[in-house]
């Protein structure tokens, strides 16, 4: 199950450019809360309360208990965070999605590959991960921090597909034709350039005499 935190927030008069610029210089970050057949509502956060937060969560799928002015606290997902593209460390705008815990809801989970595959230990090979993250629909209160992958058993050429994977109390919807992760062959190391000049046949350029002659006549 992911893990829970609180995050207080006040509801905000004033919305556009111009405020939400205001509100950070006072060290507040803009936000909206919207789902649950709810309007979106334009709230703010304390910015160094929500930093806090932030580096505190294990995972993005991480439920929140959200409290706007005096109200009784709702459940929330974090939905998105717009960042400054210049100082990633600045937060420009949040996105709230409150959540009922008797509703499924979709949303999606990091993949996290788990053990040393028999092809690697053994043979050299390599594991490449395909798929990072998986769509997913379930209750808020089932949602797992990350979906686990056991790869020791993979020899070389062996794959994980989507459809392999079972995740109790959570419904999948990826497509389960899709790659998870492979266990590849050793990669064999590329011949340096200036080698395979040397040992490349040298081209003709001039022509046999006789071809030569023949050419001139």
């Amino acid at each position: 199950m992911a893990q829970q935190a609180t995050l207080r927030a006040e509801a905000r008069q004033h919305t556009g450019k111009g405020a939400a610029r205001a509100l950070r210089r006072a060290g507040k970050i803009p936000a909206v809360i919207y789902g649950h057949n709810r309007a979106a509502e334009a709230v703010q956060v304390d910015a160094p309360a929500l930093g806090r937060l932030l580096a505190g969560l294990k995972s993005a799928s991480t439920l929140l208990d959200v409290t706007i002015g005096s109200g009784q606290p709702v459940k929330a997902l974090l939905r998105e965070i717009q960042r400054d593209p210049l100082r990633p460390s600045d937060i420009l705008h949040l996105d709230l999605y409150e959540v009922r815990a008797d509703e499924k809801i979709s949303l999606n989970i990091a993949v996290k590959l788990v053990g040393t595959p028999e092809g690697v230990r053994t043979h050299g090979g390599v594991l490449d991960q395909v798929l990072y993250s998986l769509e997913v629909r379930c209750f808020p209160g089932d949602i797992p921090e990350s979906i686990e992958v056991n790869v020791d058993a993979l020899g070389i050429g062996q794959s994980i597909h989507v459809s392999d994977l079972k995740v109790a109390k959570v419904d999948i919807l990826t497509d389960a034709g899709q790659t998870v992760c492979v266990v590849a062959a050793p990669r064999t190391e590329e011949t340096p350039a200036g080698e395979a000049a040397a040992t490349a046949e040298p081209e003709l350029i001039r022509k046999p005499k006789a071809e030569e002659a023949e050419a001139g006549e």
